[in-house]
């Protein structure tokens, strides 16, 4: 009798498990029972009133008869026109589920943010070098300046690892942003945020830096570094080429630009250590230029600014990130300005350009309020970033200005239960879950809101609970103090000059490529790279 090998007893002892599982009741399908369970049959809501279109027909054959005339139309004439102009939108932390969940804010699913109305939507992937799920630095360097790059980097190669104090500033590793690429060809660039302006996302447009941490001085010599050799963000927005170039700064963060013994124009003292005061310097500069520069604190001092004799925009709003859209309706008293009225301005100033602008604008608070679990705010911010869009597509034509929109990266929250329709987006969920307790409709992988899930006894009950208002954390299955990004693609929408580029699937460092072929600027210039296809 022959001896098996231990490899065919291995195979043998495979087969015979992998029958086992298939023909046990784990594997085996389920029951009617359990199938209808996934998909329950609710009680109908007396909220509910349908929409006597909408149970016809010809209704949706209509519907989807004018989208297919619509496509017919676009595709006749692409529009191969240079950019003169280009925006880039970017949402922080705008997952796919927060435009969704926003359409129900707005009040039904049938809804259309204003983005979701442009005629091409993409998307792209938005890993970092060394990270599966990026933050805003490693993001920023990719979708400003064309490099993938590692998490907590900004506007540097994957050659500089986090707090590299000394190839950080090996300027060889430094990378260009698009911004650069506008102010060579003779444009004018700005940014525009309701975070800090020396945050992740905007430094993109202007920094190199090995910790995005370093907003300013003191920061760098608390991690170990020298704050004389590695310039901090703030100071390279005001003195860096790129940054004390550009015709439009508008955000928050003042106290990053002041010394921690000066006092802004609100009693609040600065974070520098250095003794600067770099909102000063930024004014010297503009003057020994002869430009006309305006520094602005306020939403009233915006206001009464004459635009149209502006060459510089300085407007710090708050000493850090701006108040939540939501908070600054609520409570007027804060005077800062909203996004929309801060694009506003930032376009008609850029206007004035006759070669041309490029803006970045940046709904920064999104990402906030996801971290704190805070659903209502984030949907609050994702409407007024709309708005914002909106507003800059009506100020502009199709025909010489690119309309990007984007997002960096996604968060954890998620749509479920069987809400009804039109249900008010921040209630609870009309089906009960196995322990007969609700849940809410918004719910997120992890965070804070952990603590209106479960205490010691188990799960909350949170009936009876106002779900609704403003400040509410919603339900989070693992306890985290701040919530965390998450790692899927983010949605690319176009509208403008080569706005069907946008199309498919790619990698977020194209979308610079992109944005520069359509105007003609940089390294992706339409004559340099036609060379390079040669």
């Amino acid at each position: 009798m022959s001896q098996k090998s231990p490899k065919n007893w291995i195979i043998v002892v495979g087969c015979i498990l992998a029958l086992s599982l298939l023909t046990s009741s784990a594997w085996a399908d389920l029951t009617e029972e359990q199938e209808h369970a996934q998909h329950p049959k609710l009680a109908s809501s007396r909220a509910y009133t349908e929409l006597d279109e909408e149970l016809d027909t010809k209704f949706w054959h209509d519907k989807a008869q004018a989208i297919v005339a619509e496509k017919l139309e676009q595709h006749k004439k692409l529009n191969e026109n240079r950019a003169k102009n280009v925006i880039l939108f970017l949402g922080d932390g705008m997952s796919v589920h927060t435009i969704a969940a926003t359409r129900n804010f707005m009040g039904d699913s049938n809804r259309q943010v204003s983005f979701e109305k442009f005629p091409y939507v993409g998307l792209s992937k938005t890993y970092a070098v060394d990270e599966r799920t990026p933050d805003s630095a490693s993001t920023a360097t990719a979708y400003l300046n064309g490099v993938k790059t590692n998490y907590g980097t900004i506007g540097v190669s994957a050659q500089v690892t986090r707090k590299d104090c000394e190839v950080g500033i090996d300027t060889s590793t430094h990378t260009e942003s698009i911004a650069q690429w506008a102010q060579e060809a003779g444009k004018w660039a700005g940014l525009v945020t309701t975070a800090r302006v020396t945050h992740a996302s905007p430094a993109g447009v202007y920094a190199h830096v090995a910790d995005r941490k370093w907003e300013h001085d003191g920061q760098i010599s608390k991690d170990g570094c020298s704050a004389e050799l590695n310039t901090d963000i703030a100071r390279q927005l005001v003195e860096w080429p790129v940054g004390k170039d550009l015709r439009v700064i508008m955000g928050g963060g003042r106290a990053y630009f002041r010394d921690k013994k000066s006092m802004d124009e609100e009693g609040v003292a600065g974070l520098r250590t250095d003794g600067r005061d770099l909102i000063k310097d930024w004014q010297a500069d503009k003057e020994q230029q002869g430009a006309e520069a305006e520094y602005v604190w306020s939403r009233t001092g915006l206001n009464e600014l004459r635009l149209d004799e502006t060459d510089y925009l300085l407007g710090l709003f708050n000493v850090s990130h701006m108040s939540y859209n939501g908070d600054r309706l609520r409570y007027p008293e804060l005077d800062e300005p909203s996004l929309s009225e801060m694009t506003e301005a930032a376009i008609k100033v850029l206007s004035r350009s006759e070669q041309g602008y490029f803006l970045f604008v940046e709904g920064g608070r999104i990402d906030s309020a996801h971290h704190a679990t805070k659903a209502h705010k984030a949907l609050e911010e994702t409407l007024e970033f709309a708005n914002a869009v909106e507003l800059a597509r009506k100020m502009t034509s199709e025909e010489d200005t690119l309309i990007v929109v984007t997002s960096d990266h996604s968060h954890t929250m998620s749509i479920n239960g069987y809400p009804y329709r039109r249900q008010n987006i921040f209630s609870l969920a009309p089906n009960l879950a196995t322990d007969e307790k609700p849940f809410t409709i918004l719910s997120y992988a992890n965070g804070p809101g952990y603590a209106n899930t479960y205490d010691s006894e188990g799960r909350l009950d949170l009936t009876g609970v106002d779900t609704t208002q403003p400040e509410f954390q919603f339900q989070a299955t693992v306890p985290l103090n701040r919530e965390t990004h998450g790692a899927e693609d983010v949605g690319v929408f176009a509208s403008g000059p080569h706005e069907h580029f946008f199309a498919g699937n790619y990698e977020q460092s194209v979308i610079p490529a992109l944005m520069a072929y359509a105007a003609d600027i940089g390294p992706f210039a339409q004559n340099k790279l036609n060379k390079k296809l040669q």
